[in-house]
C-alpha cells in the first residue's frame, strides 16, 4: 500500500518563517548570510534543501551514534526525500538521533523535521524536483564518508585512493550544488533566460568543487584526528609520507608538495567560479553578491593556508577573521556592479594565493 504524506503537519506562515529565518541562523551563520541576498523567488526553495542537507548532515555526524546506526537513518531519511514522506518515520529518525545530539539547535532541527517535509511538500514543481534530487546526492556525499573511513575512535587514518576518487567526493558533497543553484537562478531570473544551461552548470559544479577542496585542504589536521585523510594516497606517497604520518605537525614541510598541488587544482576551480560569476548580468546585483561572497572568502582562506608554515598542526587552525569577512561584505557592495573592479580584486587575492604557495 502507497503512503500518504497527510498525516504531515500543516505548517503556518509563521513557522514557515521561524524553518526558513531563525532556525536556519542557528545551524549556519554563514550561509544564512548568502541566503538573505538571494533574490525572493529562490530565497524558499534554496533555503529548504538547505535545511534538509543540515538535518541529513546532522544524523550523518552525530558522533555519539556508531556509523552503521547513523549510515541506517542516513539511508531512511534518504528514502523519505525521494517518495511520500511520513510523519512516524520522520519523528523516529529525529528522537533516535537527537537523543545523543548535544547542540541544542541541532535538536530544535531534528524535531522540525516533520515541518521541514511539510513544506517540501507544499513547494512546486520543478522546485520540488530539484530540491528532493540535490538532497538525496549530497546524502551520498554524507553516506561515502560514512562507508570509507573508520570511526574517530578507532585510531586509524583512511586515506582516499587517488585524484579522481577526491573529484568524485567533491562533487557529491558540493559540486551538485553547483548545478542546483544553476536551474534554480535560472528558473527564478527572467535575464538569466538565454543562459546556456548544461554550459553553466558545469562551471557551477567546478565552483561548488572549489570552494569544498578548500575546505578540504584547511581540515586537514581536524579530519586526520577523525580517521579522515582526503589528500590521496598517491599524492602522499610521492612524497614519501602515509595517512597517519601526517597527524605529525613536523612533517607540514616535507607533505607541502602535496598541499600546493591541490591549492593549484582548486585555483583552477576558481577560474570557472569567476567565469560563473561575470556570466551573471551586473543588474542582477544579489545574485552577483551571492556568488561573489564565498569566492572572496575561499580565496581569501586559501591564501592564508598557502602561507602557513606548520598547516598540519591542529592547534593553528587556518581562519580568515571575522573583521576579514565583514570587510570584503562591505567592499563587494561598492564593487559587485562593477567587471573591472572585481577583476582586480581577484586577480590579488589569486596572487596572494600563488606567492605563497
Amino acid at each position: 500500500m502507497a503512503r500518504s504524506e497527510q498525516d504531515l503537519p500543516f505548517v503556518s506562515p509563521r513557522e514557515r518563517q521561524r524553518l526558513l529565518t531563525e532556525q536556519l541562523k542557528g545551524v549556519s551563520r554563514a550561509f544564512y548570510l548568502t541566503l538573505r541576498i538571494l533574490p525572493g523567488a529562490m530565497r524558499e526553495p534554496v533555503g529548504l534543501a538547505y535545511l534538509l542537507a543540515r538535518a541529513a548532515d546532522t544524523i550523518a555526524d552525530t558522533r555519539a551514534l556508531p556509523p552503521g546506526q547513523r549510515l541506517r537513518h542516513l539511508l531512511a531519511f534518504r528514502v523519505q526525500v525521494q517518495e511520500p514522506a511520513s510523519h512516524e518515520v520522520l519523528a523516529g529518525i529525529a528522537a533516535a538521533v537527537a537523543e545523543a545530539q548535544a547542540q541544542p539547535q541541532e535538536r530544535l532541527l531534528l524535531a522540525s523535521l516533520p515541518q521541514a517535509f511539510a513544506l517540501l511538500k507544499a513547494t512546486p514543481e520543478p522546485d520540488r524536483g530539484l530540491v528532493r534530487r540535490v538532497v538525496v546526492t549530497l546524502t551520498e556525499g554524507m553516506e561515502f564518508d560514512l562507508t570509507t573511513f573508520p570511526p574517530g575512535t578507532s585510531g586509524k587514518v583512511v586515506a582516499l585512493k587517488d585524484a579522481q576518487e577526491l573529484d568524485r567526493y567533491t562533487y557529491l558533497v558540493a559540486g551538485c550544488v553547483g548545478e542546483f543553484w544553476t536551474e534554480m537562478a535560472v528558473a527564478h531570473t527572467r535575464s538569466l533566460s538565454r543562459w546556456d544551461v548544461p554550459r553553466m552548470s558545469a562551471l557551477g559544479v567546478r565552483f561548488g568543487k572549489a570552494l569544498q577542496l578548500t575546505n578540504v585542504l584547511r581540515d586537514v589536521p581536524k579530519d586526520l584526528r577523525q580517521g579522515r585523510c582526503y589528500l590521496p594516497e598517491v599524492s602522499l606517497s610521492a612524497v614519501g609520507l602515509s595517512s597517519a604520518a601526517l597527524l605529525d605537525p613536523a612533517k607540514s614541510a616535507q607533505a607541502r608538495p602535496a598541499l600546493v598541488a591541490y591549492v593549484e587544482t582548486a585555483l583552477g576551480h576558481y577560474s570557472a567560479a569567476e567565469e560563473y560569476l561575470f556570466a551573471i548580468p551586473r543588474r542582477n546585483l544579489r545574485l552577483r553578491l551571492a556568488a561573489l561572497w564565498p569566492i572572496l572568502i575561499g580565496l581569501g582562506t586559501l591564501a592564508k593556508l598557502a602561507r602557513e608554515p606548520r598547516w598540519l598542526d591542529p592547534g593553528r587552525p587556518v581562519k580568515v577573521s571575522r573583521a576579514w569577512v565583514y570587510r570584503a561584505l562591505a567592499l563587494s557592495l561598492l564593487s559587485v556592479w562593477s567587471n573591472t573592479l572585481v577583476r582586480i580584486w581577484l586577480r590579488r587575492l589569486r596572487s596572494q594565493v600563488k606567492s605563497a604557495s
